[in-house]
């Protein structure tokens, strides 16, 4: 079995080649490394460097590489970015999709794994998150995922291509023993950047509001680690495999933890003090965002094992401290 992982270079995409790999499984990247690292790529990995939109590359790599399954994680993904950028989001994410699978239908390849986002459902009636919930995204980012899974849901009935689609919260922590991790640039996620000051890299973290309906004023937010994460996206593949049928899921902790307790809690596993600011608030950041991922443990049997905020910011602390410059630069230990 040949799987393709679109998007294979990233952060998410690369810890999915590891366990595919681990579980012995044949898997084929493509990247344009816009965003991805070529260092994350394992040799045991076939790699193709090129972009979802090149329908001549993907052509090929149907045709050379018998792909019978795949995992989509190629995607821009940065929220603030895509308001600024609407129409390079809608290229890049839905034309992406579509050449993608245009290439699926041609070659008979019936299965998808969808990397998704809670950005589908903006700015949420009640928490924890339900699949059931409205979806109302309030950012470009978030309309482009929702209109790729829309996509895939009419390519089902046109072309019998299944598909699940995994809508994540956020996502933190590292390949357990450090050869790969998080690296951005620029950086916008909490924890490498509660790390980078860490480090003495920033000169302090700034928390936007400290002014929320929330037990200590900051945001609440809902963690899973990025092996736990992966760990859904090969039942979710298994699943498919059995013939079941497309489905929507949530993933996350199910638990919720604010921006201080975040940053207590890596204060505490990498002994450094932290420096802290406090800014105004970011214009539509929710309170609070939890998930419910119920559906996932009830239907694929995900049971996350990775779950305390400690382990996530442990194994991403190991990363970073191997790897202060991302992959760059490495540090032996």
């Amino acid at each position: 079995m040949t799987i393709l992982v679109a998007g294979g270079a990233g952060y998410i995409g690369s810890h999915a080649v590891r366990q595919l790999i681990d579980r012995g499984e044949r898997v084929v990247v493509l990247d344009a490394l816009l965003t991805g690292h070529k260092a994350s790529i394992p040799e045991a990995a076939v790699f193709y460097e090129g972009d979802l939109r090149d329908r001549e590359l993907v052509e090929r790599v149907f045709t050379e590489e018998d792909i019978e399954h795949v995992m989509m994680f190629a995607a821009f993904s940065l929220v603030g970015e895509s308001t600024e950028k609407p129409l390079a989001y809608y290229d890049n994410n839905v034309h992406g999709t579509q050449v993608l699978l245009e290439a699926m239908a041609a070659h008979g390849v019936s299965s998808i794994v969808f990397s998704s986002t809670a950005a589908v459902y903006g700015e949420p009636a009640y928490t924890p998150i339900e699949e059931s919930a409205d979806t109302k995204p309030e950012s470009p980012y978030g309309e482009t995922k929702l209109a790729m899974e829309k996509m895939m849901k009419w390519c089902e009935k046109a072309y019998g291509i299944r598909y699940v689609s995994l809508r994540y919260f956020n996502v933190g922590g590292a390949r357990e023993n450090g050869e790969i991790g998080e690296d951005h640039n620029p950086e916008t996620h909490l924890i490498p950047i509660i790390l980078q000051t860490a480090l003495g890299q920033r000169e302090h973290i700034t928390i936007f509001g400290e002014d929320y309906p929330t037990p200590d004023g900051t945001c609440i937010r809902d963690y899973v680690h990025v092996e736990d994460l992966i760990e859904a996206h090969i039942l979710a593949l298994d699943y498919l495999k059995r013939g079941e049928k497309s489905n929507v899921f949530n993933l996350g902790s199910s638990a919720g933890f604010s921006v201080k307790q975040m940053i207590e809690a890596a204060r505490k596993i990498t002994g450094c003090a932290i420096p802290v600011r406090v800014g105004e608030r970011r214009s539509g950041d929710p309170a609070q965002l939890v998930a419910s991922s119920n559906r996932a443990k009830d239907i694929l049997g995900w049971n996350p094992q990775r779950t305390t905020i400690d382990k996530i910011i442990a194994d991403a602390w190991n990363w970073h401290q191997r790897s202060p410059n991302g992959y760059q630069e490495r540090v032996e230990r």
